[in-house]
């Protein structure tokens, strides 16, 4: 089993290592991801909890309320 799973990683290693174009297209895809992730989290969405209450019981408090706030 060990060995199995050994030589599964060897060949993915060994594919990433002689990789020419398909490595700059990994580095873009994650610098695209990482990219996205980050002003999407800034700009679309804020800490409101944070924000908008002081303590945790007050937060805590507020969740709970629209967990169970029918819509």
């Amino acid at each position: 089993m060990f060995n199995r799973a050994k030589r599964i990683i060897d060949f993915y290693i060994d594919g990433f290592r002689n990789m020419t174009v398909g490595r700059s297209l990994w580095i873009l895809i994650l610098i695209k991801l990482f990219l996205i992730f980050v002003v999407l989290k800034l700009f679309f969405f804020p800490d409101f909890l944070n924000t908008n209450f002081d303590t945790d019981e007050e937060r805590a408090r507020h969740v709970r309320h629209e967990l169970m706030n029918d819509r």
